[in-house]
């Protein structure tokens, strides 16, 4: 980043949240905003009434570690700055509109495995231009509360189907921080609800799992039932309601209408695997075990494994 953005009168605080966002640019983030790291008191209660009326299903995970998911300073010790960041994967490509279909985040690689190396990126690059800087990045592999945080960011607002909408860009992004211990200026919270009195993800979700006040029952989400639930097993009451989906769900994202904004990314290992493209029903029944392993080794698709993905495809017959 050129001196020139540097002006002799910014304060440090000023200098560090300037050179912080030059980063997230750099490293091809698609929007960068900061928050104070202090506990989320209403997000405290929001939880516990979540989780006491059971709506995590077999997410016993949600559970786990409660204090830390409501207050990054127990995460990470001396953490003073959340830095939330989104990454655009709204695909150019879509599938065969006649084949099993997979949700959009992963049509590639695995976003895990991609954004944490630019964490680590964004880390290294944070001391080597600001000095020692301590902090661990986050993205969906621990018990933060991203979109709370991405909200006290300032980079949008949580809708009624629980995903956050920017105002700019729609809903397609994948969400992740750095909690770090260097104070920054924070960035304005997004306070307006621009949902408004829209319902198009309610009324469209077959599964009924969208429920007022912006809660997600897990256990009646078509994502959970193809991807998050190991039984073998899923429900008889959910047969028919799947609408083809084989893997996750876009239903709620695709009615919104906040994702007429969404744009292509730009990120090469969301490239769509060409099978998830070009498979139809029978290429997909056919697939074996070995083809599977090869084919979707670095996809977020491992994560129902073989047999998972052919107990989806099954339940849809």
């Amino acid at each position: 980043m050129s001196d020139l953005y540097l002006c002799s009168d910014m304060t440090l605080i000023e200098k560090n949240t300037l050179i912080v966002k030059s980063v997230a640019h750099e490293l091809g983030f698609d929007y960068c905003g900061i928050s104070k790291a202090e506990k989320l008191n209403e997000d405290e209660v929001r939880l516990a009434n979540f989780l006491n009326k059971g709506y995590n299903g077999s997410l016993g995970y949600l559970e786990n570690h409660f204090d830390k998911r409501v207050d990054p300073t127990k995460l990470v010790p001396g953490a003073k700055s959340v830095i939330s960041l989104l990454t655009n994967y709204y695909p150019e490509q879509k599938q065969r509109t006649d084949a099993p279909q997979v949700a959009k985040y992963a049509y590639g690689q695995d976003y895990h495995d991609v954004i944490w190396n630019k964490l680590k990126k964004f880390l290294q690059a944070l001391n080597e231009k600001i000095g020692e800087v301590n902090g661990r990045g986050f993205t969906d592999s621990a018990p933060v509360l991203e979109k709370s945080w991405a909200e006290r960011a300032g980079l949008g607002w949580v809708g009624k189907n629980g995903l956050l909408i920017t105002k700019q860009s729609g809903s397609f992004f994948f969400i992740a921080e750095l909690i770090t211990d260097i104070e920054l200026k924070p960035d304005n919270p997004f306070v307006k609800d621009y949902c408004g009195t829209c319902t198009r993800c309610i009324d469209a979700c077959p599964t009924e799992a969208i429920l007022p006040d912006k809660v997600i029952e897990a256990r009646k989400c078509i994502s959970y039932f193809t991807i998050e639930l190991k039984d073998m097993l899923i429900p008889d009451e959910m047969k028919g309601k799947f609408d083809n989906r084989m893997f996750g769900c876009d239903i709620c994202q695709d009615v919104c209408p906040w994702n007429r904004f969404s744009t292509p990314h730009h990120t090469e290992e969301f490239t769509p695997i060409n099978e998830i493209l070009d498979y139809s029903k029978k290429d997909w029944d056919e697939l074996t075990e070995e083809s599977f392993k090869v084919i979707f080794k670095k996809s977020p698709l491992k994560r129902a494994k073989y047999q998972g993905i052919k107990r989806n495809l099954k339940f849809l017959d």
